[in-house]
């Protein structure tokens, strides 16, 4: 039997596999091309009261978790005290086998405290007063946190409408050595089904941009200037969250007269919506082409759906699931329209539902091109799909379809700073793949060759793919 996630060959089934791990990916650099972190935080080196701050405070995977256990909200996203919430997790976290979030738990126990028990009811206590311990010493700050995780480069997710303060002030910064660049989700310049909420985001768009917006041509000008401001700042890649990819195509005048009617505050039917996010994805996919930037499309979550908890907690609290559409046809016309239209950028698609994988890759070959190499990327296995059955599947499906040396493999998704450890988690599941595909007889034990895959999935893909002013790892 195994030792419980054993360093030697958690996840590893294979001579090879451990091989390929601990010799070729696991002392490889991390970039993190995109997450949910805080840039103000990191500018702040922003210290943590508990354990319960920095692990439970914004992290809706354990939300879900402890809600499916019985805990009280209060527990979760109430006023206990972090003591309490901590016990909360604890008794929970011992009941779930068989989930990823109890074996990222211990890797970050691990790899941050080093703590090699079990987290449970009974060692909650131990738990906490030694990682709170470390937490007060001065090496374990945000930026310590990113360091000590061998980060190269954090790419944060922001609104065309920030004023990206924080970012410029760690690129004044010459004591802080990682990277820290922004990345672009104008997922609010594209709800204009929104009405009130949508047109108070175009008067903010506007004074940032220093443009007047009446029409959809300004918004245009204004989201261009902005990228052109994040650009500047080392921006090399977007992000947008979309229900599903839309393609309702409509004449500029029909897209102009729909515009003015939601500034209006006039109702609009569901083939206007659509026209409109047609329209304004096209737009912004032309302006990733003149930058050079990669497009992330995220799409197959159904959103909010608890409605009443919603009104209380608001977005991002737990309350999100796997759609069941899919979009297989729309995904194909919209990226033709956008090849036709301004030529594609480099694109990485996302679904949450897992069923969409051999879907993805038989689309984006379609699309491929020189001279980038993987120009169109299936993305890394996301949120409810990052398990190791997860990875698994999204990694299986692309090399049976696709070129999978080409891979930019993992990203960390995450608004903890102590989320890195997935990196060796995914690291450990592709390296176990490997392993099995070689000792199976399908691929040659050639580990120059394999050594040069890992080192790429892991890290000198995405330097490449993204345009990255990294230096690579040989």
């Amino acid at each position: 039997m195994k030792a419980f996630m054993d360093d030697q060959d958690f996840l590893l089934s294979t001579q090879t596999g451990e091989e390929l791990f601990h010799t070729y990916a696991e002392h490889m650099p991390i970039v993190d091309y995109h997450c949910h972190i805080s840039p103000k935080e990191i500018y702040e080196d922003k210290r943590f009261e508990s354990i319960t701050e920095v692990w439970l405070g914004g992290d809706h995977y354990k939300w879900r978790l402890m809600r499916a256990n019985g805990v009280d909200e209060r527990f979760i996203t109430g006023d206990a005290p972090a003591r309490e919430k901590f016990q909360k997790w604890a008794e929970t976290l011992e009941r779930c086998v068989g989930n990823p979030v109890f074996e990222w738990s211990h890797l970050e126990l691990k790899r941050f405290f080093g703590y090699e028990g079990v987290l449970n009811s009974q060692t909650a206590q131990e738990v906490w007063d030694l990682a709170n311990a470390k937490l007060a010493q001065d090496d374990f700050s945000c930026r310590e946190l990113v360091r000590r995780s061998n980060v190269r480069m954090i790419c944060t997710t922001d609104d065309p409408a920030d004023s990206f303060e924080w970012h410029k002030k760690i690129a004044a910064d010459p004591t802080f050595d990682v990277r820290v660049v922004p990345a672009m989700r104008p997922d609010a310049a594209l709800r204009i089904e929104r009405g009130r909420e949508f047109v108070s985001y175009l008067g903010r768009l506007a004074d940032v941009a220093h443009v007047s917006i009446s029409s959809f041509a300004d918004l245009k000008r204004a989201i261009s200037l902005r990228y052109d401001v994040a650009h500047e700042l080392g921006c090399r890649a977007s992000d947008h969250a979309l229900d599903y990819v839309m393609y309702v195509p409509a004449p500029e005048d029909e897209i102009e007269h729909i515009f003015a009617k939601a500034l209006a505050g006039d109702a609009l039917d569901e083939h206007e919506v659509l026209a409109y996010k047609t329209a304004f994805m096209q737009f912004v996919a032309s302006e990733y082409v003149r930058l050079g930037w990669a497009m992330q499309l995220h799409f197959g979550c159904k959103r909010d759906n608890n409605r009443a908890m919603f009104a209380k907690l608001g977005p991002d609290t737990g309350y999100d699931s796997i759609s069941n559409y899919t979009p297989a046809d729309q995904l194909a016309d919209f990226l033709n329209s956008i090849q036709e239209n301004s030529g594609l950028p480099k694109t990485i698609l996302y679904s949450l539902n897992p069923v969409d994988n051999t879907m993805i890759d038989t689309v984006m070959a379609c699309f491929q091109e020189a001279p980038v190499a993987g120009k169109l990327q299936n993305g890394s296995a996301w949120w409810f799909n990052d398990s190791e059955v997860g990875m698994r599947d999204q990694m299986t499906s692309l090399a049976n379809n696709g070129v999978f040396g080409n891979f930019v493999g993992m990203l960390t998704d995450s608004r903890s700073f102590l989320s890195y450890p997935r990196h060796e988690y995914f690291r450990r599941v592709m390296c176990g793949l490997l392993g099995e595909w070689v000792e199976a007889g399908k691929f040659p034990r050639d580990m120059e060759l394999l050594g040069s895959l890992v080192r790429d999935i892991s890290y000198n893909n995405a330097v490449r793919y993204f345009g990255f002013d990294l230096a690579e790892e040989k």
